[in-house]
């Protein structure tokens, strides 16, 4: 009897024990299992994305406001959090370093996942495929397949996939803080072709009579994702929700047509 006794008494303590030490990942559990990134963004009430609104559909000014596929993702992502959108517009070989130096939260910026930034920052989930194409000027007859742009002068955004994939065929290779300017250049004359992606292109050759699209496209498909720092793996989860909710309601193949015929 006595044995059985003490036996309860075991089990009643560590009962006890296993309910304070269960109290105490309760209260202070979920904060210590965040990372820095997202006590951060809950102790400030909002969250800052960092982008270079030169890159329509997906980014682009309208007044003083940034619009745009990304645009739209990034206000979902701050409605999910519960917390304010603040939008920090710069260039975009700059974006990485912002990031980790924690200027900004997340880049979302038509960005492209590649091995080297891969070193560096955390990828989502992908939510675009986009393909590399090719602008010269309507009548040009040196240009007429990917392979003529060997040895030519090409345009591009600077870091951009468009930049690589310049480098293939060249190396006089003239960088631009965005595809507008490089297109200026080409428009007067300056440049043999410009390297950039699909939507954007499409956009550019619509707006500018003297400019055509190559059909043969410059460099294998690529996928768009948004980036956070290597920490915060609880907000790249977060994102990914987002993402794979609004890919679910088609909602971004929506945006994508809506902003790409946008005054």
């Amino acid at each position: 009897m006595k044995n059985k006794k003490r036996l309860i008494a075991v089990l009643l303590v560590i009962v006890m024990a296993f309910t304070v030490y269960g109290c105490t990942l309760t209260e202070g559990g979920k904060d210590a299992e965040k990372s820095e990134t997202m006590k951060k963004i809950k102790d400030s009430g909002e969250i800052v994305w960092g982008t270079n609104a030169a890159f329509p559909p997906f980014e682009m000014r309208s007044g003083d406001d940034v619009i745009g596929v990304d645009a739209e993702i990034a206000a979902k992502i701050a409605e999910k959090l519960d917390v304010e959108l603040k939008v920090v517009d710069m260039k975009f070989d700059g974006l990485i370093n912002a990031l980790n130096s924690e200027q900004i939260d997340f880049i979302g910026a038509g960005y492209t996942i590649k091995p080297d930034r891969e070193e560096q920052v955390l990828f989502t989930n992908t939510y675009f495929e986009a393909v590399q194409m090719i602008i010269v000027q309507k009548g040009n007859e040196d240009i007429k397949v990917a392979a003529d742009l060997n040895g030519k002068t090409i345009g591009v955004q600077a870091v951009t996939t468009g930049d690589l994939t310049a480098e293939e065929y060249t190396e006089d290779i003239y960088r631009f803080n965005n595809a507008l300017e490089a297109s200026i250049d080409l428009n007067n004359g300056r440049l043999d072709a410009v390297i950039i992606d699909n939507l954007p292109a499409q956009i550019i050759v619509a707006d500018n009579p003297g400019l055509i699209l190559l059909e043969e496209k410059a460099a294998d498909d690529e996928a768009y994702a948004l980036a956070v720092r290597k920490e915060a793996v609880d907000l790249q989860q977060l994102i990914n929700e987002v993402i794979a909710e609004l890919n679910a309601s088609g909602q971004i193949a929506e945006w994508v047509e809506e902003y790409s015929y946008k005054e």
